[in-house]
């Protein structure tokens, strides 16, 4: 009995270890919008993050579980060893239509996408080896399609170039965090400062937020831009063609404010209401976060 009693304590022991090593962490909302003059609607989302660790390396898989079945949504693993670290992104994400697919429809147009997605992707699986370069700051990585990115933080500057055509310069200067992204000759950029209390950002697609309250009580205005008609661009499974892998159509929408206001109760859940000028709509959503 007493070799027993000391086999279960020793298994015990390696169970509590090894749950020690895992995370588990999720959110899930229930939204409710009167869409303004349209028909009502009721919205659910749930998802769960699976964190494990051992030693320098750790696994993360997401997923979406408010549909009929479990949907990963995120997978990658990362290791350090010495000035090495090696990240793989495992989960091979495709974006969808309002079809809720990535194909063509049967009229022979895709439907339209949020934000003129791809028609056809490419695997986006991919593996990328950093190494802390003996170049002051940086970080030098490679991925397995043979991009190059070097990156680091000079002076409380973060700069990012790659291969692939990619620079990013992001700071604080003078209280106000700039951010700029030149993509193969298409720049952004993003501002964001504190007045007064109250966040300010303003951004290149002439976005403007400003956030008022503390923590946990809050008010957040914000002015959305037009958004322009785009045409659908045809392109192939390859993307070896001048449209590339094509995109979806856009459709235009006018510009707009919201007002969303947002305060946690002591119960851990969150109670917020937002309002859309666009269609005169108002959206009451509970959620919570473990």
């Amino acid at each position: 009995m007493k070799k027993l009693i000391a086999l279960f304590a020793v298994s015990a022991m390696a169970s509590t270890s090894a749950m020690s090593a895992i995370a588990l962490s999720g959110a899930a909302s229930v939204s409710y919008d009167d869409n303004g003059a349209k028909a009502s609607a009721t919205s659910y989302d749930a998802d769960l993050t699976v964190t494990g660790t051992a030693g320098t390396t750790t696994v993360t898989v997401s997923a979406d579980v408010d549909g009929a079945s479990f949907a990963t949504s995120a997978a990658s693993m990362a290791t350090t060893i010495g000035p090495v670290t090696i990240t793989a992104d495992m989960h091979d994400e495709v974006s969808k239509d309002a079809q809720g697919d990535n194909t063509a429809e049967a009229s022979g147009v895709n439907a339209t996408g949020t934000a003129g997605e791809q028609i056809f992707e490419s695997t986006d699986t991919s593996v990328t080896i950093s190494v802390d370069a003996p170049i002051g700051d940086a970080t030098v990585g490679v991925d397995d399609t043979g991009v190059l990115t070097v990156s680091g933080t000079w002076s409380g500057i973060t700069m990012s170039s790659s291969t692939a055509d990619v620079t990013t310069v992001a700071g604080s200067i003078a209280g106000m965090d700039v951010s700029v992204t030149n993509d193969a000759g298409a720049t952004t950029w993003s501002l964001g400062t504190t007045v007064s209390g109250v966040a300010l950002t303003l951004a290149s697609s002439q976005a403007v937020t400003a956030t008022f309250g503390l923590a946990g009580n809050t008010m957040v205005v914000s002015s959305v831009p037009a958004v322009v008609q785009k045409d659908q661009v045809t392109g192939n499974s390859a993307g070896t063609g001048v449209g590339g892998y094509g995109k979806r159509i856009v459709n235009a929408v006018k510009s707009h404010s919201t007002v969303a206001i947002s305060r946690s109760l002591t119960s851990g859940a969150t109670l917020a209401a937002t309002y859309s000028t666009l269609d005169d709509s108002l959206t009451l959503k509970a959620s919570v976060a473990f």
